[in-house]
């Protein structure tokens, strides 16, 4: 029997939360911080000096020796520096243990060693972090011992934002602004403020430690390059939500007690799709401190998996064959008086004020279709989206047959007069409850679906950052809105002019709704004739950053500063060098061994291996013979030409041996726009189809 755990007792222990800000705090400071998370009202210095000091009191009670402002760069991953509170020796050889306000408010680091899309030159060093305080202070215990991790943005000398942090916290300002504005035309003057809310289900795989070593392709990329397709794959869909094994167990139960103790809301788990895949899905939090705590979570589930022999996977795509991992974004909008902008009521056809809500989100999503679309990009992710596990890589929005139907009335009819209703599930059997359906079904295959009062974004990638897609949904929403309440505010009479205004958006933007199957390969050709973008990788999506309403978007809200340089350099940088990595990994792997092995619930077992040394003769010295070819492009030259087409070519590596040919697609996507793929072939010294074949 396992130890008994008090949950109630274990949340949040390890957390500067409200609770403690309050026992430890005086009541004045306490105020003061509390308007300033709140209500955004600038922190004076004595006050930082006060919350600085009890903090670092109770996180040595906690054990910490270090404090570390915690951020988050282009990078994909956090980053921090600790320093210790000591002090400098006393003239007798004592030191005190301190922490300053200032120290806490903000911090330096070198950045010019972290992704800046360009923004500065290396020379140009100087980095600041600053303090969330929206964003709870936590200890984290490792092997350093406790350190006091301080939530931060990060910017540079200039205050152009070098993370992932600073432009989500500037978008929630914006949907906050105008969702405010969108409140008070329909009379409501209690709420104060309007929080993005946020839960995203995180996927991930679990390997043996021993066999994962074997696999250098797996330990240098993440997925595997190499491999034969098992005999028993996931087609019997048996594991999905099967009966969690022990080993996995343990490892399951520790995880939610270390995300527990850091105030990560860890409430569903369950087998996933494909052998040895799982997930984990927390309770809803305001953006900024959910993208905080998917993080944690991520880290939680890496150590975790080494103390018990295993590794987590979190590339989206680990293993060909079986079902990768995504990371399902469920967004909605929320007051600080509890309404929820994307609830429809029993009667959503009466609920004006949420068709108007509905009907701005589906402006924005279908203005801003290319961009929402980029905001998942990723290299790995190219390789699960469009297939039969994952939305499609055009953007559509799922509604469902009650708020479909209230939608086509308001085109036909130009009035909504009724809402379809749930009816009873009769399971005929007595002993079984009868009980009251959904007014509609889900979606699995739509990209971004309504599910009863949020919107799920389902293409994220499961490694990925959540700001990026966040900061898209609440920056093109609050566009939306902004725009309707202009013309509101304007008019003369108000009742009639959001009726219009309801049915126009819903005309004029009815091609984005679609509630039919995304992996029919209809659906594609429909799209195409509904004039929906189709950008099926992660290079195709990057040039939505850089057209001129993305531009216009980010500037207005003042969210991100984007140019072609900037808004382009590190995601196209992040997807060659990972590609190369790839060919590489590949050439590693067939010059000293490939292992091939099966997966099934936390276990690999070793299927077949071949060495170098097993082939002998003429053979084994044209064995792994190979040709590389290593393309280097001004990237930065060529997006500002505007040359980065939607066109794609593949560089190959290919391993020539005495009777077989292994070709590696690295699924790099470029090619000069205005010039034939087999001109562009030609021009970079590559092999055509034909060629290669000979």
């Amino acid at each position: 029997m396992s130890d008994y755990v008090n949950v109630t007792e274990l949340f949040g222990c390890d957390v500067f939360n409200d609770a403690v800000m309050e026992e430890r705090l005086p009541k004045k400071v306490y105020k003061e911080l509390k308007k300033t998370i709140e209500e955004g009202k600038e922190l004076s210095l004595e006050v930082a000096d006060v919350v600085a000091h009890e903090m670092k009191e109770w996180a040595i009670e906690k054990g910490a020796t270090h404090y570390s402002h915690w951020f988050q760069p282009l990078t994909g991953v956090t980053a921090e520096k600790h320093d210790a509170f000591i002090t400098a020796p006393k003239e007798n050889g004592k030191v005190l243990m301190s922490f300053s306000g200032k120290e806490l408010i903000k911090g330096e680091s070198d950045a010019s060693s972290f992704p800046s899309g360009g923004l500065r030159a290396t020379f140009e060093a100087r980095g600041y972090t600053a303090w969330d305080c929206t964003s709870p202070a936590f200890v984290r215990h490792d092997a350093a011992g406790g350190t006091l991790c301080i939530p931060t943005a990060f910017c540079s000398y200039t205050g152009e934002a070098l993370d992932q942090k600073t432009p989500l916290l500037r978008s929630m300002e914006a949907i906050n602004t105008q969702s405010l504005r969108l409140l008070r035309l329909f009379g409501n003057t209690t709420s104060k403020k309007v929080t993005p809310s946020v839960g995203a289900e995180q996927e991930y795989f679990l390997v043996d430690k021993e066999k994962w070593l074997q696999r250098k392709d797996l330990t240098y990329t993440g997925r595997t390059l190499f491999g034969a397709m098992p005999p028993k794959g996931q087609e019997m869909d048996d594991h999905y939500l099967g009966t969690i094994r022990q080993r996995i167990s343990a490892y399951m139960k520790e995880v939610n007690e270390e995300c527990w103790k850091l105030g990560v809301t860890a409430k569903t788990q369950h087998n996933e799709v494909a052998p040895a895949q799982h997930e984990l899905a927390p309770i809803y939090a305001p953006a900024n401190i959910a993208a905080d705590h998917n993080q944690i979570m991520m880290r939680i589930l890496k150590k975790v998996a080494s103390r018990h022999g295993m590794r987590c996977l979190l590339h989206e795509k680990p293993f060909a064959g079986v079902n990768g991992s995504g990371k399902h974004n469920n967004w909605s909008l929320t007051t600080d008086d509890g309404i929820n902008l994307l609830d429809p009521g029993k009667t959503p056809h009466e609920n004006i004020q949420f068709l108007l809500v509905l009907t701005c989100i589906l402006k924005a999503v279908d203005t801003h279709a290319d961009l929402l679309r980029e905001s998942a990009a990723d290299v790995g992710n190219d390789q699960r989206l469009g297939g039969n596990e994952a939305p499609p890589a055009v953007i559509s929005v799922f509604l469902g047959e009650q708020l479909g139907d209230v939608l086509d009335q308001l085109i036909s009819t130009g009035t909504a007069t009724h809402s379809k209703k749930g009816s009873l599930l009769e399971t005929g059997v007595k002993t079984l409850p009868d009980f009251m359906k959904d007014a509609t079904d889900r979606n699995r295959t739509s990209p971004f679906a309504f599910t009863g009062n949020k919107f799920e974004f389902r293409m994220v990638g499961s490694r990925d950052s959540i700001s990026e897609c966040n900061v898209v949904l609440n920056t093109i929403a609050a566009e939306a809105f902004k725009e309707a309440c202009d013309r509101l505010e304007a008019a003369e009479d108000f009742d009639m002019a959001v009726h219009d205004l309801i049915k126009e958006y819903a005309i004029d933007h009815q091609r984005i709704v679609f509630n039919g199957n995304g992996y029919a390969p209809e659906w594609a050709e429909e799209a195409k004739r509904r004039g929906l973008p189709n950008l099926p990788s992660m290079v195709d999506a990057i040039p939505a950053l850089t057209t001129s309403k993305a531009v216009k978007l980010f500037e207005e809200f003042h969210v991100a500063h984007v140019d072609a340089a900037v808004g382009t350099d590190v995601l196209v940088v992040t997807f060659v060098f990972s590609n190369f990595e790839h060919g590489r990994s590949t050439v590693t792997g067939t010059d000293t061994s490939c292992v091939s092995f099966r997966i099934d619930d936390g276990d690999v077992h070793s299927r077949a291996e071949f060495r170098r040394s097993d082939r002998s003769g003429p053979a084994n010295e044209a064995a792994f013979f190979f040709r590389f070819t290593c393309v280097f492009i001004d990237f930065r030259q060529e997006v500002t030409k505007g040359f980065l087409g939607a066109h794609a070519f593949n560089i190959y590596c290919f391993f020539f041996t005495h009777d077989f040919v292994l070709s590696f697609d690295l699924f790099l996507h470029f090619i000069i726009s205005n010039q034939s793929s087999s001109e562009s072939t030609h021009r970079l010294g590559m092999q055509s189809d034909s060629d290669r074949n000979t």
